[in-house]
């Protein structure tokens, strides 16, 4: 239907003009003058106004006249799952577009939208709880406690939906608890209670989660649960009591102090609100909140760094985030001793606060009135499009829109009053968290003088009398070159104040560590990669410890002077030189794994490989750190390197199977909740749990699934070609490049029938090869595996199939020649007269060919020797089965040591490892082979 254009009535920038005269012409309404001017002040600060208006035209009245004409819809009345979901999805589209007009018309208060936005929350959320249960209770029926009341599936509201000041377009945390386990009652069929629960709980985050032609509800966000991703979907009060008595960590206690019940019914309510209480706050004044305060906020400035965040009012430096941390580390520290300030909503935690006189009325006036404009600025940000953004707009049009919403003169003024108010927040930060600055110290004089001064590095290495006359010459001739780079690039005026600060500290770090030019080189390598990036200039800056990690690092390991310099992110792991060199458990590296996860959306790819590649690239540097200053012995390094191997396998497969199983459905006979039926078997130095730096991954993946049937998706296929598409996923994860490089090189060439062979087949096929076509390498290759990641059916059929294989009889004679025909070949493609540790003729690969001769050759008499898949252990079996004295079996564990870690001090510090004298070693291994492999 064709109208005249209408006229654009407001003042506005051309661009801004042009871009509303657009949309309203998509729009068929009649107006008057008055009405036709408020749309048009809509419409120009919301595009997302007017795509709503197109699609439900009859809301306009009410979006004029603030007396909104449509209601809630009856959910209690039949509906179809897609009609439930289409009546949600317009009420929400319907009541955001009412508080936003009622902000832009009738200048409402920033902190009642928030209200009336976390209220249509809690109302849109309760309305797919209650269709939900009505649809599943007639089939399954309904659980009873004991005295025969319908338990309820308690849903926890957290973050800001907790403290009831919702942002305008939010993800929702949401947590799911019942009281107790049973069985359901009443239905067509009966279930036990986490069953019905959990199919409750996955109906309601279809509902509000589900993109459709009318939008979604709400991201629903479940990780914040125990054990998170990988954690039940639902749990029983008693198992929610026990994860957070025994596993509670810090953040979860930051997280829980905003929980919120969103359908609090009674008694249920109180009995879980009373579990929480003990856990958020201490009976003591607790000041290690602020400690944990301090951790978690050098998180978001890592998250930031690497993220390269600027602009941003929620995580920037005395942005939204840092008024939480204040008002959350105050009431943690003081609440358990002052209930009053036990409080869900941050408004009312700062009133009770500066009624306890815990927060002076000043800082009070600043926090509230600057939150509140943050606040508001991030409600008009995300109204314009509907975004979950805190992120200030680049582009002119998006500037106009904002500028209009928020009534400024014009976008720089608007600029300097966000500035402004962040700037007084990050002030009160500074306070609470207690950073005092220091002026510079005397012993930086010197440092400061030598990258000051314009004399030659001849006249100034005399200054430093450390250092013989030519290695001064040669440390400042590195200064003075770095300085001559640095004023070639674009490093700006604050990364020039840095360097002039920075540089002198250096200096004087290199003095104490008492070190030469060649680390100094190392040094200034890793700053050459961060002189443009001020926020990591600033980061060694301001944590001298940082520094002098960094000094020590470089002068212990060249191959970590790589590292850091190929990967700055990883100076954030500096910061705290005791986390550095904390060793970890093998719980650790799955614990820190899985909160880094926490903080990724699952659905955006690259962020997720990035997230893996960086806690890699971090834990690799934590080992190494451990490594080469002896808190590490070799044996627990490969420990260390395979334990955090392990963590990321596991996170990978879980994340290729999520992602398969949300494009394709589940294989034949599975669902979300069965096992897998899947298998990651490693090989070689995974395998015998001896990982070195930069390691690959010898990986052969197995499946156990007999049917051909199509899987439980839309886009069904064939069930075992999702096991194959699987893996290609598991690869594409590992072995993409991105800027932080790969996760892992992963070698699937020890599949059955090698590179010829499907990437993964069906457990007894995989056992059949074995038994019918593999080769005697291939055996020997087996002694060497151990499975790292599948459920108990098909670990069990892995092991018999290893065990049977390996236990073998063989006729001796010919396994020994044909394990000496192997080693000749090995030895040739990596040339006869190899000086390398590894293939040197009693090198480490000779060592491993007696372990799997011994392995091969006696394990059907002794079956010890192929329990344990490491050299160490197989030599101590052979010892304790008579093949070779226990003196022998000591010396060649010995032996195997030594040359192992010879080989990995060349990797990590090749220049600084004199030639080790390993013949002793050596013949240890030659003796063994004569002995073995040669003599009858």
């Amino acid at each position: 239907m064709s109208h005249q254009p209408t006229a654009i009535l407001l003042n506005l920038p051309a661009e801004l003009s042009q871009a509303l005269a657009l949309q309203r012409a998509q729009l068929d309404f009649s107006l008057s003058e008055v009405q036709e001017r408020q749309l048009q002040q809509l419409l120009a600060a919301s595009p997302l106004l007017g795509r709503c208006l197109k699609l439900q035209p009859q809301i306009l009245t009410g979006l004029l006249s603030g007396a909104p004409g449509f209601n809630a819809p009856d959910l209690s009345q039949p509906h179809t799952e897609a009609q439930a979901m289409a009546a949600l999805r317009r009420y929400r589209n319907a009541s955001l577009c009412q508080i936003l007009a009622d902000d832009l018309l009738r200048a409402q208060d920033i902190s009642v939208a928030l209200q009336r936005v976390s209220a249509l929350a809690d109302e849109l959320i309760n309305l797919a709880y209650q269709w939900a249960w009505q649809e599943l209770a007639p089939q399954w029926g309904q659980p009873l406690d004991s005295n025969g009341q319908v338990m309820p599936l308690l849903i926890l509201g957290m973050g800001k939906l907790g403290g009831g000041e919702l942002n305008f377009s939010s993800d929702i945390d949401l947590i799911f608890v019942y009281p107790h386990n049973g069985d359901t009652s009443g239905g067509r069929r009966s279930t036990e209670n986490q069953q019905f629960y959990t199919k409750l709980g996955q109906k309601i985050i279809l509902l509000l989660n589900q993109v459709t032609a009318d939008g979604f509800v709400y991201r629903v966000d479940m990780r914040l649960r125990p054990f998170g991703d990988s954690g039940p979907l639902v749990l029983s009060f008693a198992a929610f009591e026990d994860y957070y008595q025994a596993q509670g960590r810090d953040w979860e206690r930051y997280a829980m102090l905003k929980a919120r019940i969103l359908n609090p019914v009674a008694p249920f309510a109180a009995e879980l609100q009373g579990m929480l209480k003990p856990f958020v706050y201490r009976r003591y004044i607790d000041y290690s909140a602020i400690e944990s305060l301090r951790r978690m906020k050098q998180l978001i400035e890592q998250e930031n760094r690497r993220r390269n965040r600027v602009d941003n009012i929620k995580l920037g430096a005395g942005g939204i985030r840092e008024v939480e941390f204040i008002i959350q580390t105050l009431q943690l520290i003081r609440g358990g001793r002052i209930p009053a300030i036990q409080q869900q909503s941050i408004f009312a935690a700062m009133q009770a606060l500066l009624q306890e006189g815990l927060l002076d009325p000043e800082a009070e006036q600043i926090l509230y009135h600057d939150y509140l404009w943050l606040r508001r600025v991030e409600h008009h940000l995300q109204g314009m499009d509907d975004q979950q953004t805190q992120t200030l707009p680049a582009d002119a049009l998006s500037q106009q829109r904002l500028v209009l919403a928020l009534q400024a003169s014009d976008w720089p003024a608007l600029q300097q009053q966000i500035n402004m108010a962040m700037m007084r927040i990050h002030q009160q930060f500074r306070l609470v968290i207690a950073q005092e600055e220091q002026t510079e110290p005397q012993e930086l004089l010197l440092g400061r003088m030598l990258w000051d001064s314009d004399q030659s590095a001849t006249e100034l290495a005399e200054h430093l009398d450390w250092l013989t006359p030519a290695d001064a010459e040669l440390l400042m001739q590195h200064l003075q070159q770095f300085k001559a780079d640095s004023q070639k690039r674009q490093v700006g005026p604050r990364g020039r104040e840095l360097l002039a600060k920075l540089l002198p500290a250096l200096l004087h770090g290199v003095e104490q560590e008492q070190a030469g030019p060649l680390v100094l080189e190392r040094v200034l390598g890793v700053l050459r990669q961060i002189v443009s990036r001020t926020a990591y200039l600033e980061l060694l800056f301001e944590n001298p410890p940082a520094l002098q990690q960094l000094i020590k690092l470089c002068g212990r390991s060249g191959w970590l002077a790589e590292h850091l310099a190929r990967y700055p992110m990883l100076l954030d792991e500096l910061i705290d030189p005791e986390l550095l060199y904390q060793v970890a458990t093998v719980a650790d590296y799955r614990d820190r794994l899985r909160q880094q996860m926490l903080r990724v959306p699952q659905d955006d790819l690259e962020l997720v490989m990035e997230a893996l590649r960086q806690y890699k690239q971090a834990q690799t540097l934590r080992i190494a750190a451990a490594d080469i200053t002896g808190i590490l012995p070799l044996m627990k390094v490969s420990d260390h390197l395979t334990w955090l191997a392990e963590a990321l396998m596991d996170t990978v497969v879980e994340l290729a199977w999520q992602q398969m199983a949300d494009k394709y459905g589940y294989p034949a006979g599975l669902d979300a909740h069965s096992s897998k039926g899947f298998a990651v078997i490693a090989y070689g130095k995974l395998g015998g749990l001896e990982l070195g730096y930069g390691s690959d991954l010898d990986l052969v993946f197995l499946h156990q699934c007999d049917s051909l049937a199509p899987t439980s998706g839309a886009r069904g296929i064939d069930s075992r070609q999702f096991y194959l598409k699987l893996v290609q996923r598991i690869l594409h994860l590992c072995t993409t490049r991105t800027t932080s490089g790969l996760l892992y090189e992963v070698d699937t060439r020890l599949r059955p029938s090698g590179n010829a062979g499907l990437l993964t087949v069906h457990v007894d096929t995989y056992g059949e090869y074995l038994r019918q076509d593999a080769w005697t390498w291939e055996h020997q290759a087996l002694a060497r595996t151990r499975l790292i990641y599948g459920d108990a059916a098909i670990a069990s059929r892995f092991e018999q199939i290893r065990a049977e294989i390996l236990a073998k009889p063989r006729d001796l004679e010919a396994l020994r020649g044909e394990v000496r025909d192997m080693r000749q070949k090995l030895r040739e493609h990596h040339g006869v007269a190899s000086t390398e540790v590894k293939h040197k003729a009693g090198g480490i690969v000779d060592l491993e060919f007696i372990s799997q001769f011994l392995v091969l050759g006696y394990g059907a008499v002794y079956p010890a020797l192929y329990q344990y898949s490491d050299n160490i252990r197989i030599l101590d079996a052979a010892a304790a089965c008579g093949l070779m004295s226990l003196t022998q079996a000591q010396q060649l564990q010995q032996a195997y040591q030594q040359l192992r870690g010879s080989s990995h001090r060349q990797t990590l510090a090749p220049a600084e490892v004199a030639v080790e004298d390993l013949s002793g070693a050596e013949q240890q291994v030659r003796d063994a082979w004569q002995q073995f492999m040669l003599s009858a």
